[in-house]
């Protein structure tokens, strides 16, 4: 039963799952989390509806802060990954919410990174973070989110970006053509067209069809499966995925002056933690040529709490 003071309902909204939670005054965590998924329910306000009735508050929130996985440009949206769409203003009047501030689901997560306590994170090499310097954060799950923190008087100030759709660069001849046979399916290969979920699947059928052995398309848990099991293609599929996220992250690094370290969030790399540290990752990462010494000293984490996002959606509550 939650206390008469809940006052807040909280959201972090991808493309697959819908994460929802309450929150009280002068109370740390956020409480009856709940995880629903996106296509189980039409719309976002359908989602938030069942929420409210699953964990039925004595107190009906009064303000609302949800972190969604799609640009927010103005009072409409419409999800990137998903086929869900909202008016924000129409959505907190069928919430009956005073107030509901809706950002960009990484900038939720840029606000969490300075409150992670030590216990939150996995460190991936790298040296001390130079105090006051940017911070770069992306996370690949059902899209690549990308954005950075930067330093203000008043704290700090998160920037979202839509760096996840930034062209995919190949490193050698392999993933050269790797990208050649994604172009010729989509046109134009974004980082997040490789670096999601989605991405593992379309990288598995790339390497797949150019081994000679075409496959439909698996999901990603079973690429990861497979790979797990030892199936070759699978594990090579395993292997670039890590490394071109090396090669996106440091190029993310020098594009941000994130001389204050960079971190990694997202559904898929804390759930392949072992095999994300064994793989090419860091050294692709510091694989800059004249400025390999510059990546050698930003270090990296990868977040490990499990929601990263409500952390940063509670201060908007206020």
């Amino acid at each position: 039963m939650q206390e008469q003071t809940t006052t807040g309902l909280i959201a972090d909204i991808g493309g697959t799952n819908a994460r929802f939670s309450l929150v009280s005054p002068g109370v740390a965590e956020a409480q009856s989390p709940l995880v629903l998924a996106c296509g189980d329910y039409p719309g976002l306000a359908e989602a938030a509806e069942a929420y409210l009735e699953a964990v039925a508050p004595p107190v009906r929130p009064r303000h609302g802060a949800f972190a969604i996985a799609s640009p927010v440009l103005g009072d409409q949206i419409a999800f990137t990954n998903s086929n869900w769409s909202f008016s924000i203003s129409a959505l907190r009047d069928r919430l009956e919410l005073e107030r509901l501030e809706v950002v960009n689901d990484f900038t939720a997560v840029a606000l969490s990174v300075p409150l992670l306590a030590d216990e939150d994170k996995v460190a991936v090499g790298g040296g001390v973070p130079t105090f006051g310097a940017p911070i770069a954060i992306l996370g690949p799950g059902t899209g690549l989110g990308v954005a950075t923190l930067m330093a203000a008087k008043t704290g700090w100030r998160p920037i979202p970006t839509e760096g996840g759709h930034a062209t995919m660069a190949a490193v050698d001849e392999k993933e050269a053509s790797v990208l050649a046979w994604l172009r010729g399916r989509f046109g134009h290969v974004s980082a997040e067209r490789v670096l999601s979920g989605p991405g593992l699947t379309n990288l598995h059928q790339a390497i797949s069809d150019l081994a000679g052995r075409p496959t439909s398309g698996l999901a990603p848990h079973e690429v990861s499966k497979l790979a797990l099991e030892g199936d070759a293609l699978a594990i090579e599929t395993q292997d670039m995925f890590f490394s071109m996220l090396g090669t996106f992250t440091g190029n993310l690094a020098l594009l941000s002056g994130a001389r204050g370290g960079v971190v990694i969030a997202g559904g898929i790399v804390p759930h392949l933690l072992d095999a994300f540290l064994a793989s090419a990752f860091r050294r692709r990462f510091e694989d800059k040529g004249r400025f390999r010494s510059y990546l050698e000293a930003i270090p990296v984490h990868v977040i490990t709490h499990r929601y990263p996002a409500f952390i940063g959606l509670r201060g908007l509550i206020g």
